[in-house]
């Protein structure tokens, strides 16, 4: 009997590996004989990288960049040498994990790091880049990342234009010269849900710019300096993609991607199932187990369980949950292929001690899973 174990990493607690590694240990202490394939799972969000690089033949990288206010930051990104496929969460670099509270600034937060770790993935001789690009701390329509990859932009003046998203309401002219030319060979993924456009009452600025700390005067004025940039793109580049649905992603970085890398827009979790093959792991088997943080109805936009019941439902698998809390409207993945769902918790206990706790509850957990499973098989 075969069952897959393919989870999403339980944040600030374990990643993706172990929290597999503490559901097959459960299992395997009640049903010895099963064969157990471990496939860590992520959505595009935090713990892609080491999701992939868990589950082959790939490496972990370090790279120092400048971080959002433009700080050094030791950011890891993951190749995988067999395929020459280079995954890059621009939150390493650009994240708002990397600015605190009361520093958040998205006037001038710049995705220049993210654009340096792309350049890292060139050096390394990059066919194919997959960018996941949740958690941003910019609103800069991914004009600082161009930057880092030779984009010239300038100001009336003939001077370059400095960091941020407010500062490409001054942007004069655009030298593509420069852009290098390595990025014409490479193919581009962006591992996101987020379809907004780029301006707009939808757009980047209006919908993520508060959370970065812009205030609604200066949520006016990036909205406006973001427009600014895609008029004066769409005077050197064919096409205008500021309406196209992901645009407004990270801050504006889906806009810089799409209109300069060409890169194309996949669900998250459907990147992450292809490079870990979750499909031929789930073939055949028996069971899969998944889950994350905490399932509720947003699960249903396309994180971790809801992609894996998905695949799980093509071949007839059916699919059950562990999570660390089940929240409201969790029912309604019932109809998307999820047969049962469980929490973590044995009792009332606090965050910390769920947190702290974690790998032992998911094998308590794992273990009673098994045992309501093989009375159905016996």
């Amino acid at each position: 009997m075969k069952i897959v174990i393919a989870p999403d990493s339980f944040k600030d607690s374990l990643s993706a590996a172990k929290v597999a590694d503490a559901i097959a240990i459960g299992l395997a202490d009640v049903l010895p004989h099963a064969q157990l394939i471990k496939c860590p799972m992520a959505d595009g969000g935090e713990g892609t990288v080491d999701a992939i690089v868990a589950a082959g033949n790939g490496q972990l990288r370090r790279h120092q960049v400048q971080g959002p206010l433009g700080e050094p930051v030791q950011a890891n990104w993951g190749w995988l040498p067999d395929s020459h496929t280079a995954i890059i969460e621009m939150a390493e670099a650009s994240g708002l994990q990397l600015v605190a509270l009361g520093q958040r600034n998205a006037c001038i937060s710049s995705t220049y790091g993210t654009g340096e770790l792309i350049k890292a993935a060139l050096d390394a001789g990059a066919q194919r880049i997959i960018l996941a690009i949740g958690g941003s701390a910019t609103n800069d329509a991914g004009a600082g990342a161009l930057q880092a990859l030779g984009l010239g932009l300038f100001d009336a003046q003939g001077q370059p234009l400095p960091r941020g998203g407010l500062a490409l309401a001054k942007l004069a002219r655009i030298e593509l010269q420069g852009l290098d030319a390595r990025l014409a060979g490479v193919r581009f993924e962006i591992a996101a849900d987020v379809n907004n456009p780029l301006c707009g009452e939808h757009g980047a600025s209006a919908i993520f710019g508060p959370q970065k700390g812009a205030s609604p005067e200066q949520v006016n004025l990036l909205d406006q300096a973001l427009g600014h940039f895609a008029d004066r793109c769409a005077t050197v580049l064919p096409k205008d993609v500021r309406d196209e649905p992901g645009s407004g992603a990270a801050g504006g970085l889906g806009f810089a991607a799409k209109a300069f890398l060409g890169a194309q827009f996949r669900a998250g979790v459907e990147v992450v199932a292809e490079l870990v093959a979750l499909a031929e792991a789930v073939q055949g088997a028996a069971l899969v187990i998944t889950g994350e943080g905490r399932f509720d109805a947003q699960t249903l936009r396309g994180k971790t369980p809801f992609g894996v019941a998905r695949i799980a439902q093509q071949h007839g698998v059916p699919v059950v949950v562990v999570a660390g809390t089940l929240g409201d409207g969790y029912q309604a993945l019932y109809a998307h292929g999820i047969h049962a769902a469980f929490a973590l918790t044995s009792g009332p206990m606090t965050l910390e001690h769920a947190c702290a706790h974690a790998s032992q509850l998911l094998t308590d957990r794992a273990r009673d899973i098994a045992r309501l499973w093989s009375l159905g098989q016996g």
